[in-house]
């Protein structure tokens, strides 16, 4: 699993997101290449803002005991795979916005490093590590990026 706090890796991952354009199209899911970029930031709105609210005890046991570690593995995620409903976007959204807000946040990781990471709380699934976070950030956006063909 490549390292998103490396600044290289991160650069290429925003290379591979300036490859997308408005018109670019899926190879599998319904989802439009904004919606996708949409989608991806999600993720980090989790992570930096209160935009999303956080699941009660039971749910938060829940995720932690059946979708933590579809997330934080190496395990590459399936095609067409079941989506939580706060990842789903339904409305159409700016190619061009969602794309400079996707960028900015996986910058903004970047340099908050590693460090900043271990042993933080997920939104979801408590406290993890920074290499799980790297695997639930890199993986999500190598997913999509793989997705749209780029």
């Amino acid at each position: 699993m490549k390292n998103i706090f490396e600044k290289e890796v991160s650069n290429q991952v925003i290379e591979r997101i300036n490859n997308l354009t408005a018109s670019t199209q899926p190879n599998w899911g319904k989802m439009s290449v904004s919606q996708m970029l949409a989608h991806c930031n999600v993720t980090y709105e989790m992570v930096y803002t209160d935009k999303h609210p956080k699941p009660n005890a039971f749910m938060k046991f829940m995720l932690k005991l059946f979708v933590k570690n579809a997330v934080v593995s190496t395990k590459p995620y399936a095609k067409n795979g079941k989506t939580a409903p706060q990842f789903i976007i339904d409305e159409e959204k700016n190619f061009d916005q969602e794309k400079i807000i996707l960028i900015n946040y996986i910058n903004k990781t970047q340099e908050l490093g590693a460090k900043h990471f271990e042993g933080k709380e997920s939104h979801s699934f408590g406290k993890l590590t920074s290499q799980e976070w790297n695997n639930s950030f890199y993986k999500h956006l190598d997913h999509h990026l793989t997705q749209f063909g780029v």
